[in-house]
């Protein structure tokens, strides 16, 4: 009986790999080794990814209520003519130490004290 040589599917399975690795930076891209063990990663981190995008949203994490609470200071701080960057930087420069927790209440629940505080942080640059 003939021997069945495996070089054909070895070369797709490392040309898959190395397909899903285009875009990595330095030998990533281009060792089968290094591509394989950074794709087995990524795929992992992907995964990990999906879960948390599916998860209901009452067990929202400590990141996504962050995420939020920077998304309403952007809001507010826009509506005073400021971005957050320079908004947060502002706020450093003044002394202000408010967590971004307390910042999106104000901005949500008392408009005129967020104001006062985007005067402070324009003053302070």
């Amino acid at each position: 009986m003939a021997r069945i040589k495996g070089a054909m599917m070895t070369r797709k399975r490392r040309n898959k790999v190395l397909k899903l690795a285009k875009g990595y930076w330095g030998a990533k891209s281009k060792h089968f080794k290094m591509a394989n063990q950074a794709v087995m990663k990524s795929l992992t981190y992907a995964y990990i990814g999906r879960k948390q995008k599916k998860r209901d949203c009452r067990k929202q994490k400590k990141r996504d209520y962050r995420k939020l609470w920077i998304t309403r200071i952007s809001a507010g701080c826009k509506m005073n003519g400021m971005n957050y960057s320079t908004f947060m930087h502002g706020l450093k420069l003044a002394g202000i130490d408010m967590n971004r927790k307390m910042l999106s209440e104000t901005a949500i629940h008392n408009p005129e004290a967020f104001t006062q505080l985007c005067a402070t942080a324009k003053a302070a640059l």
